[in-house]
């Protein structure tokens, strides 16, 4: 029996790339250490992340077009995995290979590397998270607002200074850290806060739209796939990406709407977007402040 059909939020447009990976074969590259291609790579911004994972440390290595920096992990894969992600490359190696051979091997993939890196620069140009800052201090975007965050350990528990239910960009976000937590542990906890905010808006909001059109969803969830912004499948159920919680309530309303729609209509047809109209008569505005941005670009945890 074939299962439930589901539609995707732009389902058939065409999605940017998220982090991808590639495997090296460990053996030299064919093209010699310094030859170009005949149309080189653009140059790239290469950044050294604030912290490290644990267990890893960061390399350089020099190529014919520029100094590529990353983050080495070590394991006993036998190959060379390269990945680009929010933080940049991050390359995994068999803990036995000669750091020569290793080097080698980034500047036979070099032009590839290049170009994931630029086209992950491009995009987060467009992030409203391009700016976010995990930091005592720092700041993140909260329904279209920048938020402050301020680590507390006498705080107790996560306090929000403001009403989250219309952010402003005097808000404040109280964190129980100890002074010296790093930026990934300021950013994890910030993200649970979020996720339990964007379950509760988003609930209130697919009430409210369900009861206008008329339906009833079977169930719903949240999750981070790295290509939608939410999808219905043809039983009922709904799936919205929690990252929305970054971007303006308009923006969150236009795509709870969009998923309620598909309850009637199974489709993109003329039919499915006069429901959406008339769920959400302003959603051309809010589908287009959507499209600089894709799921597949925000940051992961």
């Amino acid at each position: 029996m074939a299962g439930p059909e589901q539609l995707a939020l732009f389902d058939g447009a065409a999605s940017l790339p998220g982090p991808e990976e590639t495997e090296a074969g460990l053996r030299r590259p064919a093209s010699p250490r310094n030859e170009k291609p005949a149309q080189p790579p653009a140059t790239a911004p290469i950044m050294r992340p604030a912290s490290l994972p644990p267990g890893s440390r960061w390399l350089e290595v020099e190529t014919p077009w520029q100094t590529i920096g990353f983050v080495l992990r070590t394991s006993r894969r036998k190959t060379v995995g390269l990945r680009v992600n929010d933080d940049g490359l991050v390359v995994t190696s068999p803990s036995w290979l000669p750091r020569s051979q290793l080097e080698e091997i980034i500047r036979g993939k070099a032009p590839w590397i290049l170009r994931k890196l630029r086209s992950l620069h491009e995009r987060q140009q467009h992030l409203s998270t391009a700016d976010a800052q995990w930091r005592d201090g720092g700041r993140f975007p909260f329904l279209g607002q920048y938020v402050a965050i301020a680590v507390r350990p006498q705080a107790g528990y996560v306090q929000y200074s403001g009403d989250p239910r219309c952010p402003s960009a005097q808000d404040t976000l109280l964190l129980p850290l100890q002074a010296d937590s790093g930026p990934d542990r300021i950013r994890e906890r910030v993200y649970a806060w979020l996720q339990l905010q964007a379950v509760e808006l988003f609930d209130a909001r697919l009430a409210h739209y369900c009861q206008l059109a008329g339906v009833r969803v079977k169930s719903w969830r949240i999750a981070a796939p790295s290509g939608r912004w939410g999808s219905c499948s043809s039983d009922g159920r709904i799936m919205l990406n929690w990252r929305l919680i970054h971007l303006p309530a308009q923006v969150v309303d236009y795509v709870v709407a969009h998923e309620v729609a598909h309850l009637r209509h199974m489709h993109h047809g003329p039919e499915f977007w006069r429901e959406v109209a008339r769920l959400f008569p302003d959603f051309a505005h809010a589908r287009q402040a959507l499209k600089p941005h894709h799921p597949g670009s925000l940051p992961l945890l």
